[in-house]
């Protein structure tokens, strides 16, 4: 008795189509384990309790650069403070890159206005290597210690904007286009008090 096997073909279009959802989905998100795989920006709009604990959490916040100097992200008060959380494994944060790069030399001037690459693999070494092979100009750091879910849910890249009080003003998560000139202007808005 000759066994019956059952041969699927998939059309080379059903292929192209199922590897560009897959492509699209990596593209906006990495790590996202929630519900929705969406971009977001979330305009965080705290009661004062709230506001406290963002304070305090960000009083404890520390970070540590190439030559192994810890920054208490508590002495960046009076300056407006970008973080990006990302990996150098994570398409969409490797896609926003040149544009993080681009802003931060469009704004390199301005002192009251300070950039954190935030590494969250912690690999100093690998993600060094990374930035100078892309001729990126981009302050690196690891988190030393765990970072708070207000600051980094389960989704990278995330960015989160600090104003100069240390509260947070904006968490985006997901790829952008930081590029564009209304972030610039936000960013310089955020600094000027407007």
């Amino acid at each position: 008795m000759k066994q019956k096997t059952m041969s699927i073909r998939f059309s080379s279009r059903s292929i192209f189509f199922g590897l560009a959802a897959l492509s699209t989905s990596l593209f906006f998100s990495c790590g996202n384990t929630g519900t929705k795989n969406e971009v977001k920006a979330e305009k965080v709009e705290e009661p004062a309790e709230a506001t406290a604990d963002t304070a305090t959490t960000t009083q404890e916040l520390s970070f540590k650069d190439k030559e192994g100097k810890v920054l208490q992200l508590s002495a960046l008060k009076g300056k407006v403070v970008f973080i990006n959380f990302w990996a150098t494994w994570c398409p969409p944060c490797i896609h926003e890159l040149p544009s993080i790069d681009q802003l931060r030399q469009s704004l390199k001037d301005n002192k009251d206005i300070v950039f954190l690459m935030v590494d969250v693999d912690g690999d100093m070494e690998k993600s060094s290597a990374f930035m100078a092979e892309n001729k990126y100009d981009l302050p690196l750091y690891i988190a030393e210690g765990d970072i708070p879910a207000e600051f980094l849910g389960q989704s990278i890249p995330t960015t989160v904007i600090l104003d100069k009080a240390g509260k947070i003003v904006e968490r985006l998560e997901g790829s952008r286009d930081y590029g564009a000139p209304e972030i610039k202007k936000a960013l310089e808005d955020i600094a000027s008090g407007s």
